[in-house]
């Protein structure tokens, strides 16, 4: 057991010491380089900057939303499974509100509420399988809001990145041509700043194309647990009525 904890600490103080040399090495960077940008490098930058920042308040935001979708749906599903009856589980609902599987259950129960309204049972199960479907697409619609953003973000910023670069190279060398030298430590520095636009576009690419693959994928499962709960929903609704 000592030795387990020992090899947590240990391994812990090892991946503390390398965020400290990234850190660190963010700090070294000479800011200085940047004094001297032009209109349109400082502008090429500074929409990377925005789509980084933009793409990163939906990251943190979709993390938050998956999670609390998550956590009300095993909530409400522990609950749904433990009642007998459609009307008890309506009333146990009003706890779960904002769960995804809480919205195709309104949307179901609305649906048996009607016929049996209009015929004091359930005699149509296939407009009870569209309603729920309807409120699937609802539920996948909300959780895909502002998906798009990040799959621009990932697939636009990298070229951004490289239009930035390229501008400031040619500047760069426009410079060298006017200055009439030859010497690599002229055109350095106009080359250091383009390549930092290439940086900032990967920089703003990378986390927006995992962030969207990971939330694809998320996505697709709450898909099928919807689908899933569907199918539970009409073996209640079957439970509780007859006529089918």
């Amino acid at each position: 057991m000592t030795r387990l904890w020992a090899r947590r600490v240990g391994g812990e103080r090892e991946t503390n010491g390398l965020i400290s040399q990234w850190f660190g090495a963010l700090l070294q960077v000479d800011l200085s380089q940047f004094e001297n940008l032009g209109a349109i490098p400082l502008t090429v930058m500074a929409i990377l900057l925005g789509f980084s920042l933009l793409s990163f308040t939906v990251i943190f935001a979709k993390l938050g939303g998956f999670r609390r979708a998550k956590s009300g749906n095993e909530k409400f599903l522990r609950a749904f499974r433990k009642s007998n009856r459609l009307d008890a589980v309506a009333a146990a609902a009003e706890q779960f509100r904002g769960a995804p599987l809480v919205t195709v259950f309104d949307f179901g129960y609305s649906e048996v509420c009607r016929q049996v309204a209009a015929r004091t049972k359930v005699t149509n199960l296939i407009a009870l399988e569209r309603t729920l479907q309807l409120g699937i697409s609802e539920e996948i619609s909300r959780l895909e809001r502002s998906m798009n953003w990040l799959a621009t973000t990932a697939a636009v910023s990298p070229f951004i990145g490289l239009f930035g670069t390229v501008l400031g190279i040619i500047d760069a060398f426009h410079g060298l041509n006017q200055a009439g030298s030859v010497s690599m430590r002229a055109v350095a520095p106009g080359i250091s700043q383009a390549l930092w636009a290439t940086a900032l576009g990967l920089g703003a690419a990378i986390p927006a194309a995992i962030a969207y693959n990971y939330f694809g994928n998320s996505l697709k499962e709450m898909g099928q647990k919807l689908e899933d709960f569907s199918l539970e929903f009409l073996n209640l609704t079957e439970r509780n009525f007859e006529g089918l």
